[in-house]
């Protein structure tokens, strides 16, 4: 397919289609995505329907970068329980008390065939997260971490809901659009009593992004994935429904939504909620710009040592 040009903040630029910006920087298709979600590869709105696309320069970018593609492709490295137990030289059994109590987050997830939610993690993560706190990854839990595992949820589906909204609201400006990505973590009935005007309602519904692509073909699996994207506890539905809040009074004040009368909903905006990052037991930090491309489960050990090696 041709490069078309297209419209970025009144400036023509030339916008390649996501298939062959995958092809070009050498990413298979779940590494682009993957690559697009973290914001690696930046993305623009361009053409009818808002298709995102991928300026030619941002290729350009990464083509002309130290270490393609090699460099690129092991920022979007993931890996399970066992490789990442492997990784950083603990027991599987550590590796997922350490997950379940939201000391690192979820990247992505499928459901396998026994509807069991399988969790995958960056590479990266994990290496930073072992540098930082190696005390975790040996000796006896300490005590605050195993009260916080007793006491608490597997805070796995919840660090990854913030994650992925983190990434949704990365990808616009809009205020409605803000919202509906917001308003994507709550479920029905919470969103009615969030949203109670049925304009506001379908505006946001309209809106709404897809938090996961698993497919759900069967209602017992589409229950499986809603645990996943849903928030469930009243703690986290009452911090959502708090952003929401927010930014529900930002986007009537940039642009209020109207009856078929032409009535608007005018609502008394005081003093807003602050906007901030969902709370989680372990903050995710950054992946490192450049580290050495992992080509199998095969000596990851070894691979470690050079993942620390160029701190």
């Amino acid at each position: 397919m041709a490069v078309q040009q297209c419209q970025k903040r009144g400036t023509a630029v030339a916008a390649v289609p996501f298939a062959r910006a995958a092809r070009e920087l050498e990413l298979k298709p779940r590494e682009f995505e993957l690559a697009v979600q973290l914001g690696l590869v930046r993305t623009f709105t361009a053409g009818p329907g808002g298709r995102r696309r991928i300026a030619r320069e941002e290729i350009d970018r990464h083509m002309g970068a130290p270490g393609f593609p090699e460099a690129l492709r092991t920022r979007v490295w993931v890996v399970g329980t066992s490789e990442g137990a492997e990784l950083m030289g603990i027991s599987p059994a550590r590796f997922g008390r350490l997950a379940r109590a939201g000391c690192f987050a979820p990247v992505r997830f499928y459901v396998n065939r026994y509807r069991a939610v399988v969790w995958h993690y960056l590479a990266t993560d994990l290496v930073d997260f072992a540098d930082a706190s190696p005390e975790l990854l040996t000796g006896r839990t300490p005590a605050a971490l195993r009260d916080a595992l007793e006491e608490r949820e597997d805070r796995r589906a919840r660090g990854w809901r913030a994650r992925r909204l983190d990434q949704l609201l990365a990808l616009t400006d809009d205020p409605w659009e803000r919202a509906a990505a917001t308003a994507s973590v709550l479920g029905p009935e919470q969103l009615a009593d969030a949203v109670p005007d049925p304009y506001e309602r379908a505006r946001v519904s309209e809106l709404r992004p897809e938090l996961s692509a698993v497919r759900a073909d069967t209602q017992l699996v589409r229950a499986v994935v809603e645990r996943v994207t849903l928030a469930t506890d009243p703690g986290e539905i009452a911090w959502y429904r708090e952003q929401l809040t927010a930014a529900l009074a930002r986007a009537r004040a940039a642009c209020p939504v109207t009856g078929p009368e032409g009535r608007r909903v005018e609502v008394a905006v005081t003093e807003e909620p602050s906007v901030r990052k969902e709370p989680s037991a372990g903050e995710v930090r950054p992946a490192r710009d450049a580290l050495p491309e992992p080509e199998s489960a095969v000596g990851l050990r070894a691979l470690w040592g050079r993942l620390r090696g160029r701190r």
